[in-house]
């Protein structure tokens, strides 16, 4: 009786703790009465009757004074007891105040023999409702017994503090000293501040020797754990089926009583923590969190193994009731033995036999209170002997916890606290993560997080609890994700590519000093269920790989391989099915993609060099150990990754290109110290042609050379001749480029043409799909593929003649009066070519230079822009007439026989360092005029793209008849423009 007193006066206390720890409730309140004021002096404007004020508010106070003082316990234990008519005296029964306090001594000898052994129940909760008695039976008779006092508080030693809730931990010395301030002063100075100092000391030891808890507990739950396994699996013998279940009912008690020690150290040492303020150092973080894994290990044994332990259940209390009712069977013949009749011999003996008919039926709670308070009748005048007793007792506490094992075993095993201490988490994860060898102990975790779900569903604070529930959700996963899955998925990219590029010897992957872990073990594991998800992390870092390889490899296609290779690698180290990107890989050698060129033309002619014979371009500098190169093939692949339509946006580019490109060069021409000069040699080759036999003098141009050095010199030590020379390469390599556009795009439709068997002869489909009456689909995709069929056939028949387009977009332009000044390029170009042989010479000669700084073998953009620009000003026959390049060949040859006459002279004087320059000076000649022929045949060749061979009045003459021939056959559907013109 007084055990249930007991635990009333136990839950009294845990509200009182509640409201006292609840803050938010107590500001709250203090708000609600502050607008119950404003109301008071404004009650219409709130629609509220004044006379109803009052009355509202005293019942506030009354509710304010009997729950949210904190005063639930005391008011309970200081109420009138005496009858105030003369009746009862509670206060004076010397009687009941002696058995009163026998009864709290005795059930604080059972608790305190049990307290902090491994046997320990739900001794600290009845710990607490023991306090609650001795106050009570103070409060009621006013005296206190210092020696059991003095007990109660020596207790604290072992258990300084007890978790009556999730996050609520409770002092029995502060609650013992603060409710009988009088039996204090019976303690000496040292024994109260011993007390105080107690937690702090109590708490630092927890610390030291919580990792030696985790060992301890972690042999005994997997030594229990086995033994469970091994008698669950045993079928169970009818020759020692007692045997059998004795030996069941003690291994699951031993489970409950390893979850309830697991859980007790946990609870105790958290909010010890919490309330103290005191850090938790991270060795302790993680041993907790290891009993919180051994801890819900215990559950899922149970959980695991249920339907056999429900049927072992039925059987073991059926064996402990049998073991009890043997027992009182002995104690009833003992009393009817006995012939001495009496009123308390009666009452004993009726309770026997109303624990013994309790007994003889299902094992429900309200059976056993019945059974638990006849036996306390029952066991009085010395019913049984004291070897009798403690097993009856042993089997009725067995009976109990049998009884209710599930409840209490998901009591002890809800981590519903772990909600008040989320801080841990990320900790924890970290070390999931740097100690992969456990990996499948987030199951536990997660499991530990869900419990807190039932409990944050009865929250009544927010409109809806399903708001708390998100932000819960969000905040787990958030936490997750940043201490866990990112990081494994860049350990795991970073591993990926490290072993790809070995080669590069990026860092020391050597595991005997650098350490290693095993990330696979994360990917074997079963999906982890939270919430209303499956967190599986096999499925997230594959998607994480898939998506970053595909976004990696879009980006810099020419990487693909390397990505299908560390795709492969994760496959085969890790087991991870990675998804096919389906990008095009061996086909798509592309190179720079057209559409980054055509956005920065600019950058790209002056980065990159053209060869005309190759027609390839190739990387002028690189800070890398190679230079890239574009070839047909790539801008081909390009163009099929874009389309055809990109070929038309490029010309358009480069028509804006050109335009400022031509501004630049219309003002070098227009400049007067350049005009005045190529006036002044126009003039003088005209006078001497005649004697020149019509050849441009070598001289001349060489003079014309030195003379613009004069002007000035850039800091990097070019001359205007210099930049007016880059100026015409750049122009060049653009028109290369539309070149190599015209020329990629030719390749893609001939490779996307090449499976049709006949161009001459292309069957039509929609028709013949007609004519079988096929779906409105099949006619719809047949039209589709004519369509296709037609486009491919008249890209892959003619190209557009883009060179023409650029000519005839400039030409008139440049051959208008106002640009007059331009007439006298024809006469710049020897100079020029001289400037470019030279640069070219010096470029050829650094590549056998370890600084090859500066190092060509090509440059034919500048033959290129030299044709073009001769092209649109019309000057081929101008610039034929000077007869440069043969004036060139005649001065070189003639030097060359010169020093071969002087070797023949010097040949018998037997001076050797004569004979090696005279070697070295025609070595020079041979590499000029070899230049010089090289750099000839360029620019023949580019002419033959601009069509040199007809003058401007000629191609107008030739146009013209063709505009003439198709007005007289009535074919005008030639001369339609394109609806998509190429240069705006």
């Amino acid at each position: 009786m007084y055990e249930h007193l007991g635990e009333l006066l136990t839950v009294l206390l845990t509200l009182d703790e509640i409201i006292d720890n609840h803050i938010t409730l107590k500001d709250h309140w203090t708000m609600y009465k502050r607008l119950l004021k404003s109301v008071h002096h404004n009650p219409s404007k709130f629609g509220i009757q004044e006379e109803k004020l009052k009355p509202f508010e005293k019942f506030l106070l009354k509710l304010e004074g009997q729950l949210l003082d904190g005063m639930i316990f005391q008011a309970c234990i200081e109420q009138q007891f005496d009858s105030l008519n003369g009746g009862v005296s509670v206060s004076k029964n010397s009687t009941f105040a002696e058995e009163f306090a026998h009864s709290i001594r005795s059930v604080f000898a059972n608790v305190e023999a049990k307290l902090g052994e491994p046997s320990e129940i739900d001794q600290r909760d009845k710990y607490v409702g023991i306090c609650g008695l001795f106050v009570l039976h103070f409060q009621i008779f006013r005296t206190v017994d210092k020696k059991f006092y003095k007990s109660l508080l020596d207790i604290c030693k072992k258990v300084p503090a007890i978790t009556l809730t999730a996050n609520i931990i409770w002092f029995p010395d502060n609650f013992l000293i603060q409710k009988i301030p009088a039996a204090a002063k019976l303690l000496d100075r040292k024994s109260l501040q011993a007390i105080k100092i107690h937690r702090d000391t109590f708490l630092q030891q927890k610390a030291q020797s919580l990792t030696k808890d985790v060992q301890s507990y972690y042999v005994f739950v997997s030594s229990w754990m086995m033994k469970m396994e091994s008698i669950l699996s045993k079928e169970q013998r009818m020759d020692k089926f007692a045997e059998d279940l004795t030996n069941r009912c003690n291994v699951f008690i031993q489970g409950f009583l390893y979850a309830y020690s697991i859980s007790t150290i946990i609870k105790t040492t958290m909010n010890l923590y919490m309330s103290m303020q005191k850090p938790m150092t991270k060795t302790s973080v993680k041993a907790l969190c290891r009993l919180v894994e051994l801890l819900k290990a215990i559950e899922h044994m149970f959980y695991r193994r249920s339907m056999v332990v429900a049927d072992s259940v039925s059987h073991i209390t059926q064996h402990l009731q049998h073991q009890a009712l043997n027992s009182i069977s002995v104690a009833k013949k003992r009393v009817i033995s006995d012939k001495k009749y009496s009123e308390q011999r009666l009452d004993v003996l009726s309770a026997l036999v109303l624990a013994e008919n309790t007994l003889n039926g299902p094992s429900t709670k309200q059976r056993r209170l019945i059974v638990s308070l006849a036996l306390s009748v029952g066991t009085q005048m010395k019913t049984f002997k004291d070897e009798e007793l403690f097993p009856l007792q042993v089997v009725m506490k067995k009976l109990d916890l049998i009884s209710e094992l599930r409840e209490r075993v998901q009591t002890q095993c809800d981590c519903c606290f772990l909600y008040w201490h989320r801080a841990v988490f990320p900790i924890y994860l970290d070390d999931v993560y740097e100690n992969a060898v456990d990996a499948a102990r987030l199951h536990y975790m997660f499991s530990a997080l869900r419990d807190c779900v039932p409990a944050m569903m009865h929250s009544r604070h927010l409109e809806s609890y399903e708001r708390l529930l998100d932000c819960y959700d969000k905040e787990i996963m958030e936490i997750l994700n940043e201490h866990l899955l990112d990081k494994l998925c860049k350990e795991i990219e970073k591993d990926l590519r490290l072993s790809v590029h070995t080669h590069l010897k990026l860092d020391d992957r050597n595991p005997f000093k650098v350490g290693m872990k095993d990330l696979a073990l994360f990917f074997s594991l079963n999906p982890i269920r939270f919430f209303d998800r499956f967190i599986d992390i096999r499925a997230y870092v594959t998607h994480y790989l898939d998506k970053t390889f595909y976004n990696l490899t879009t980006v810099a296609l020419h990487d693909w391989a390397t990505y299908s290779e560390m795709r492969n690698l994760a496959t085969q180290r890790y087991g991870l099915v990675m998804t096919e990107a389906h990008l095009p890989s061996q086909t798509l050698e592309q190179g720079l993609d057209v559409l980054e060129i055509m956005r920065n033309i600019h950058i790209f002619v002056s980065r990159y060099l053209y060869n005309l014979n190759n027609q390839i371009f190739i990387e002028r500098t690189s800070n890398n150990k190679h230079l890239n190169t574009i070839n047909i093939r790539h801008i081909a692949n390009s163009i099929r990754t874009h389309g055809t339509g990109i070929m038309n946006t490029t010309v358009n580019f480069t028509y804006q290109f050109l335009k400022k490109k031509f501004y630049i060069f219309s003002q070098f021409m227009y400049d007067e110290h350049i005009k005045s000069r190529l006036i002044k040699d126009i003039r003088f080759f005209r006078e001497i042609k005649d004697q020149n036999d019509h050849k441009y003098p070598f001289d001349r141009a060489e003079k014309f050379n030195r003379g613009i050095r004069k002007l000035g010199i850039t800091p990097e030590g070019q001359s205007y001749l210099d930049q007016f020379r880059q100026l015409i390469s750049q122009i060049g390599n653009a028109m290369g480029y539309v070149r190599m556009i015209r020329s990629g795009g030719l390749h893609c439709s001939s490779n996307a043409i090449r499976f049709v068997p006949d161009l001459e002869d292309i069957v039509n489909f929609e028709e013949l799909v007609k004519e079988e009456g096929l779906a409105e689909e099949t006619l719809k995709a047949a039209r589709h593929l004519d369509s296709v069929l037609s486009d491919h056939t008249r890209n892959s028949a003619e190209g557009t003649e883009y060179f023409k387009m650029l000519v005839d977009v400039f030409a008139p332009e440049f051959r208008r009066p106002k640009n007059i000044h331009l007439r006298n390029f024809y006469i710049i170009v020897p100079p020029l070519t001289l400037n470019f042989v030279e640069h070219s010479i010096g470029c050829k000669e650094k590549l056998n230079k370890k600084n090859k700084i500066g190092a060509a073998f090509t440059d034919d953009g500048f033959a290129m822009g030299v044709a073009y620009i001769l092209k649109l000003l019309d000057q081929y026959q101008e610039f034929d007439s000077l007869h440069w390049f043969q004036s060139v060949r005649e001065k070189y040859l003639k030097e060359i026989r010169a020093v071969a006459k002087q070797q023949n002279v010097q040949s018998t004087s037997q001076d050797e360092k004569l004979l090696q320059t005279m070697n070295l000076t025609q070595k020079r000649l041979d590499v000029y005029l070899q230049e010089f022929e090289l750099l000839y045949f360029s620019l023949s060749s580019a002419r033959i793209f601009f069509r040199a061979d007809k003058t401007a009045a000629e191609e107008n003459q030739e146009k013209k008849e063709k505009e003439e021939t198709k007005t007289n056959n009535g074919d005008l559907s030639d001369s339609i423009v394109s609806a998509d013109p190429v240069v705006k």
